[in-house]
């Protein structure tokens, strides 16, 4: 495994881990700066709308520039906005932290990605990229518990330290791990000189063609349909899984029987789930991805569905929550492959597709709620997520036929 791949999952595990350890921290902030709970909110829904947003602009606003310049400017820009949560004096500044923060989270996936399958063989290139998504998969789990752990003992600004300190780490390691052509940019006439060239034969050498340079060069990327239906599966896909773990807790308190104090092992269950279909989806992404991609959302709708109707039964429930993160996550490298292959490695098509997730998420989280609110019961957001799910499927189905015929 390359060593700049271990760098790239680190950054992972940074900004997955700022993501999601504010969860746990939420009571403590709200007290600190004397807001309500509703406004501490905006330190995770303010986060989402930036990450949606800064996936795009930055990646934009980036273009010509070589991708482990950005990548380091952007593990930077991680590192001052958890600084400026650490230090924060009041709230309006603990938010712009966290917006700072969440700038470069969908950039950094998108780009990071591209380097990421460039540091490889072709035919290991989903592996590559779930390497990378690992931290933030390993994030997932260890996250709301590691936050909660340090606010308990030290308060909520050392967690906020925590990972100021891990995103420091990062930017080291990518700065000297991750080699100077990885994923590069080239002007429009050619290789840059400047930069040093793989040896010929070498797995870099072998790696994919130079990608486009220039705004304009990658927004035609966006004239393939491809493109298009695989950033609709993502986007599908993530909605059926936030459809039903928005309201996951409610499900296993209200429906399943488990106490309170339970939700946070369960969790911990469900994020075990993550890293394992994470590294198992690429893995088969890269022996027949489009194969592995129908299996995986065809997979991930069959066990919200039968999540549903044995949610009364709690070992079942234990289960089927960990074949749902299995499930759910094991989609994810195959699609940013799909995406940046038919985008002929445009990284804004690799940045919209983490912002198509988040569209996804947001998406799914409503739709359940929607039905939680039409009195449908707390398995309904379950029912839901499978239905989005089976839309997934059913347009990635149509996707990979259309490819099997260009290709005859």
């Amino acid at each position: 495994m390359p060593s700049g791949l271990v760098a790239l999952a680190l950054g992972g595990f940074g900004i997955g881990l700022t993501e999601f350890l504010i969860a746990g921290l939420l009571p403590q902030v709200a007290s600190s700066f004397a807001v309500s709970e509703a406004a501490a909110g905006w330190l995770i829904s303010g986060y989402a709308l930036s990450v949606a947003v800064g996936a795009i602009a930055l990646t934009a606003a980036t273009a010509r520039l070589p991708r482990k310049q950005v990548l380091v400017g952007l593990v930077a820009l991680f590192v001052v906005g958890n600084l400026l949560s650490a230090v924060a004096p009041n709230y309006p500044v603990m938010l712009l932290g966290r917006i700072v923060a969440a700038l470069c989270h969908g950039s950094f996936f998108g780009i990071g990605s591209l380097v990421a399958r460039s540091l490889v063989a072709p035919e290991k290139k989903s592996q590559a990229v779930a390497i990378m998504f690992a931290g933030l998969t390993v994030a997932n789990v260890l996250g709301v518990p590691f936050g909660a752990l340090v606010g308990e003992r030290w308060g909520w600004r050392a967690a906020f330290w925590a990972v100021t300190a891990i995103g420091v780490l990062a930017l080291a390691g990518i700065a000297a791990l991750v080699p100077a052509w990885a994923g590069r940019v080239p002007p429009a006439t050619g290789a840059d000189p400047a930069l040093p060239k793989p040896a010929a034969g070498t797995d870099e050498a072998a790696s994919d063609p130079v990608p486009p340079s220039g705004l304009r060069a990658q927004l035609r990327a966006f004239r393939s349909w491809q493109v298009w239906l695989t950033l609709a599966a993502t986007a599908l896909s993530y909605g059926g899984m936030f459809g039903a773990f928005s309201y996951i807790a409610y499900t296993f308190t209200e429906v399943s029987g488990f106490a309170q104090a339970d939700v946070a092992w369960l969790l911990m269950v469900y994020g075990v789930g993550l890293v394992v279909g994470n590294l198992a989806g690429g893995r088969a992404a890269d022996r027949d991805r489009d194969r592995a991609l129908v299996l995986a959302l065809l997979a991930l709708t069959l066990t919200l569905a039968l999540f549903g109707l044995l949610a009364g039964n709690a070992t079942a429930s234990v289960v089927l929550v960990f074949v749902m993160g299995v499930t759910g996550f094991a989609s994810v490298p195959g699609m940013i492959t799909r995406v940046t292959d038919y985008a002929h490695g445009a990284a804004l098509a690799a940045s919209a597709n983490v912002s198509a997730s988040n569209v996804g998420n947001a998406l799914g989280a409503w739709l359940g709620g929607l039905a939680i609110t039409a009195s449908l019961g707390y398995t309904s957001p379950l029912y839901v997520g499978a239905g989005i799910a089976l839309l997934s499927t059913v347009v990635m189905v149509i996707a990979a036929r259309l490819a099997r015929q260009h290709s005859v």
